[in-house]
């Protein structure tokens, strides 16, 4: 008995070692293969717009923003959220402009096409800053904001700390507070080492992107997950330098200021979510809508995270007729749902 034992006991630990060594040879092959960064030439021929993709030089790094419409029509700049890109801006950019506007869809740094770099420390009011900085380097005196997600913490940023550049705010699904960094990437990243190990390997797999997607989009629109979008989410980030961007975004996440000084905030506001949004759920859409006085609300049916993609006709529409009215008032009730 006591041989046998000892027997079992020699091929655990053989076993374990094994493993362990296969996992440290996966960790290894991972880190000494992946790209140090993505260079757009190489794919800008699968880029969504790419002829109207520009890159201008703020505070010594390089940022990608594109541009729809007329210069001279009001001005919407559009923010999107954490580890997304222009992307979610795909269909409604595009049709913004058609409805006579002026559209500027940026990726923050650390997202999409702009630089990642090591420098940069990632919270929420450098992004605003920057989006600042951008409006200063592209002739733009006032704007009505549009966030998405993190977007939204960043726009709210902006109207807060830069008012006099904010026109009017538009928050989708916004962020307020930490609460999201309970979400299971997030957990993983703000551990050391673990985020380090472990990210590469999520952000890497386009399974993973692809069940988060259906966590993020309601039900009704899983359509929308094809592998296109799929590609157009992984593309940007499968890079060292866009690994260490999303751990230093999640490691830096501050954004309970945004729900303490929502009352803060006077540009006319309006507030559209998801009714299925299982990322920012619409009670942090109610609480905005209480805080901010000229604030209207609006929740969208059979729609999750992302109504710009989901239901952009809808989206289009509301932001259009709430940018259009001098006091942004809509012409349906400001709690319906739609």
């Amino acid at each position: 008995m006591h041989q046998s034992v000892k027997s079992f006991m020699k091929k655990r630990y053989l076993l374990a070692g094994a493993t362990t060594g296969a996992i440290g040879s996966l960790i290894a092959w991972k880190f000494l293969t992946r790209a140090s960064q993505i260079n757009w030439e190489d794919f800008a021929d699968k880029i969504h717009h790419a002829e109207n993709s520009h890159f201008v030089e703020i505070d010594g790094a390089t940022v990608h923003y594109q541009e729809f419409g007329d210069a001279a029509d009001p001005t919407l700049i559009l923010i999107h959220g954490y580890s997304a890109s222009t992307y979610v801006w795909e269909k409604a950019a595009p049709m913004l402009a058609d409805k006579d506007f002026h559209v500027i869809a940026v990726d923050l740094l650390g997202f999409g096409y702009s630089e990642k770099p090591a420098s940069f420390d990632y919270t929420i009011a450098s992004q605003a800053r920057l989006v600042e900085r951008l409006m200063d380097r592209l002739g733009i005196g006032r704007a009505t904001l549009v966030g998405s997600s993190y977007g939204g913490a960043v726009a709210s940023s902006v109207a807060l700390d830069y008012a006099e550049r904010v026109e009017k705010l538009v928050l989708v699904g916004a962020v307020i507070n930490d609460e999201v960094k309970n979400q299971p990437i997030l957990k993983i990243a703000a551990i050391p080492v673990v985020g380090e190990l472990i990210v590469p390997f999520l952000i890497g797999s386009k399974a993973f992107l692809k069940f988060r997607m259906q966590g993020t989009i309601a039900p009704a629109n899983h359509h929308l997950i094809t592998q296109e979008r799929i590609e157009a989410v992984h593309r940007p980030l499968n890079a060292a330098d866009g690994h260490h961007s999303i751990l230093r975004t999640a490691r830096n996440w501050d954004a309970c200021r945004i729900e303490a000084d929502a009352h803060l905030i006077s540009q006319p506001t309006l507030l559209i979510w998801g009714e299925e949004d299982n990322v920012i759920p619409k009670q942090n859409g109610e609480k905005l809508h209480q805080e901010i006085l000229n604030s209207r609300f609006i929740v969208l049916k059979n729609c999750g995270h992302v109504p710009q993609e989901e239901k952009p006709a809808c989206f289009v529409e509301l932001v259009t007729e709430f940018c259009r009215d001098k006091k942004g008032r809509l012409f349906v009730d400001k709690s319906a749902n739609l």
